[in-house]
């Protein structure tokens, strides 16, 4: 029988934890932690995600800032809102929700959150620090999965973890993750030969390709865990990952659902990179 890894459950037990810590620190400090999330545009799911990231704020007693932008804003606008952020003391994160507008240039704006406000370890700074082992706000859905993982008593150190995906968000971060935690790790990506093959011989799956239930049984090994990142629709219009659920979790140890799985950690773990960010700005004052 498998275990279907639970991330509301997870995410539940860390937002009461971290609210916790939130409302210590700002008695002691006299402000709350505080995450400036700039949305620019309508795009119906990044406001969803906004959404889903003021519920976690309340949640965990971390004020929530909104700037909510016109499509029309140009890139210098958006660009003097950020300094003007990174300047505020107040303001502990800072979140540009992406996608941005075609007109503005994501990697720009990315370089531009201060370093210290980098809550979505997006940042070069934040990258590096992490390539290179030092502390930093680690990306948050690579610091989610790590999470789930040891939370299913995962055994990570000597295995090996095939990453389908190699994006910087998800998939390049969460190789250096994996191999901060001993694991073997290969990246498998749109130009990998005999990528079936590859993913067979994994211990642990991390699916970040982007395509709804890609993943399919027979490419799964017996016995191993599967991480589904993907957010998808399948052909009747249903949420769903980039693996088939239904076929393969039969075939593994253990296995997150979607929704309800990599999600949930995704977000909880911006909360505890804003109190983080939090706790240093106050070590300064």
């Amino acid at each position: 029988m498998y275990l279907i890894i639970d991330g509301k459950k997870l995410a539940a037990s860390m937002r009461e934890d971290i609210a916790a810590r939130a409302a210590s620190a700002a008695e002691k400090n006299g402000r709350r932690p505080c995450l400036a999330v700039i949305k620019v545009g309508s795009d119906p799911a990044s406001q969803t995600y906004v959404k889903n990231k003021e519920k976690a704020c309340a949640a965990c007693s971390i004020e929530s800032l909104k700037y909510e932008l016109p499509e029309t804003t140009s890139e210098d606008e958006l660009l003097a809102l950020i300094a003007s952020l990174n300047g505020d003391s107040r303001v502990d994160g800072i979140l540009c929700q992406l996608p941005l507008p075609k007109h503005i240039d994501e990697g720009r704006i990315t370089d531009a959150i201060s370093p210290e406000k980098d809550v979505d370890g997006f940042s070069p700074v934040s990258l590096g620090k992490l390539l290179s082992g030092k502390d930093s706000f680690l990306p948050c859905t690579p610091a989610g999965i790590i999470k789930l993982l040891k939370s299913a008593a995962t055994p990570i150190a000597g295995k090996h973890c095939v990453i389908i995906g190699r994006s910087s968000i998800v998939g390049k971060p969460s190789a250096l993750l994996m191999l901060r935690e001993n694991a073997t790790v290969t990246v498998c990506h749109s130009r990998t030969e005999h990528l079936a093959d590859e993913v067979r011989r994994a211990d642990i799956v991390i699916a970040a390709v982007g395509k709804a239930k890609f993943v399919t049984a027979d490419m799964i090994k017996d016995g191993a865990t599967v991480i589904d990142v993907g957010i998808n629709r399948d052909e009747s219009g249903r949420l769903c990952g980039d693996v088939d659920f239904e076929n393969v979790a039969p075939k593994c140890r253990a296995i997150t659902p979607v929704p309800g799985g990599v999600g949930p950690m995704t977000v909880t773990m911006l909360m505890e990179n804003t109190l983080k960010a939090f706790e240093m700005h106050c070590k300064k004052q």
